[in-house]
């Protein structure tokens, strides 16, 4: 099972990061720039987001991956990803929303789907191909 975990988090992993760059490419320029632009940087500090998509992964591989390998149920890791992409992209848009002026009530909702989205699709996708790829 430590096998199927492994090439499920790498394969998800690989997924979201494909996924989510896709997005940013043409989310910011349309969507976030008018919304929030006056709070976004010119350039991301990449450091800060390779470190973001490590520990998400990580998040994502122990508290989706891990618990569904067993039950190989599609359903609960899609529905798991869900939830634990709306929590962690809710935590920081709320904060946000909370804490900074001007932060979009807007982007706070469409990001939050968004987290939500990308984890599920990720995470099922990476569960799905590693049984097939392990046989289980």
């Amino acid at each position: 099972m430590i096998k199927c975990l492994v090439i499920a988090t790498i394969i998800a992993s690989i997924v979201f990061l494909v996924i989510d760059v896709i997005w940013l490419s043409f989310a910011t320029k349309s969507f976030y720039r008018p919304l929030i632009g006056n709070l976004l940087s010119d350039q991301p500090v990449m450091w800060a987001a390779a470190l973001f998509y490590i520990l998400y992964v990580f998040g994502m591989a122990l508290v989706v991956i891990q618990p569904c390998v067993d039950s190989g149920n599609l359903y609960k890791t899609m529905y798991t990803g869900f939830i634990f992409g709306l929590v962690a992209y809710g935590t920081y848009n709320l904060t946000n929303m909370a804490v900074l002026k001007g932060w979009s009530p807007t982007v706070t909702f469409v990001d939050m789907f968004w987290g939500g989205s990308l984890t599920a699709v990720s995470a099922t996708t990476g569960l799905y191909l590693a049984k097939k790829i392990v046989h289980i």
